[in-house]
């Protein structure tokens, strides 16, 4: 095969029709638009229109709300944890963040910080520094002879810092 060999499948470009151009083109007078009418005018947009009946899309129920107040954490278990310490990913001896869990890759999204939730087993003494933490959780790391810092949301420390 050769450069210019190359060509496209037959019938993959297609020539535009020429309208309105006669009646031996096939396509003349009314140009493949029918009769006269709403439709046969040009800027016509009557998708969802029924005639005057209610549409379906408006007949439908709506269902569902969205709390634009709603905090975004990024969800990490302690069954997690322990996997990555074990597999050297994070340090157990150290403080355990937002920022060390993301590098470990455990920690996705989450513009209002870290939430820590009890599934899994801590075997580990560990320090965390997270935004939020179930009650589970906070027993777990207890019990493993470690400690949970609850720190504000950084969005608010930095709205704050802004004002002063």
């Amino acid at each position: 095969m050769k450069l210019n060999d190359l060509r496209d499948n037959e019938g993959a470009r297609k020539n535009r029709m020429r309208v309105g151009r006669g009646i031996g083109s096939g396509k003349g007078k009314t140009a493949g638009r029918g009769q006269k009418g709403q439709k046969a005018r040009e800027g016509v947009a009557i998708k969802g229109f029924e005639g005057g009946q209610m549409p379906l899309h408006m007949r439908l129920p709506k269902r569902g709300f969205n709390n634009p107040f709603a905090k975004d954490y990024a969800e990490v278990n302690l069954g997690q944890v322990q996997k990555l310490i074990e597999a050297g990913k994070l340090d157990a001896a150290g403080v355990i963040d937002h920022a060390a869990l993301k590098a470990a890759g455990v920690a996705r999204g989450g513009k209002d910080g870290v939430r820590l939730l009890g599934k899994g087993e801590l075997s580990s003494k560990a320090q965390f520094q997270v935004a939020g933490a179930s009650k589970g959780a906070l027993e777990a790391v207890e019990k493993a002879g470690g400690s949970i810092e609850l720190v504000a949301a950084r969005r608010k420390a930095a709205e704050t810092a802004e004002a002063e």
